[in-house]
């Protein structure tokens, strides 16, 4: 089974309950730019835009790329970690604190 980029787009877009407008503005990309790519596969954005939409999405660009794809825990992972990665170290050490709470719970 194949997922164009605007199906995925789409599909993610609507997950975390983003209006076009909302994702326009995570993106720094107009409405109409989202609801081209969106809508028509003859749009290909650039790859400053795609890394922005993915971003957004919480998925990453590879996966927005490759048609064969799936969403897996793979593709999740990896943008969280890239997501994590770019936090200060402050927040960085009051995530790992939560995580270590949570592991203590039996």
């Amino acid at each position: 089974m194949t997922t164009s980029l605007g199906e995925k787009i789409r599909h993610h877009r609507q997950e975390k309950g983003y209006s076009l407008d909302k994702l326009a503005e995570l993106t720094e990309s107009s409405k109409s730019y989202i609801w081209e790519l969106e809508n028509r596969d003859t749009r290909k954005p650039s790859a400053e835009k795609l890394t922005r939409i993915a971003q957004a999405l919480s998925v990453t660009t590879d996966y927005l790329l490759d048609e064969k794809a799936t969403p897996d825990e793979k593709v999740l992972q990896e943008a969280f970690f890239r997501k994590f990665s770019k936090l200060e170290d402050e927040d960085k050490k009051k995530i790992e604190q939560m995580i270590d709470m949570w592991g203590k719970k039996d």
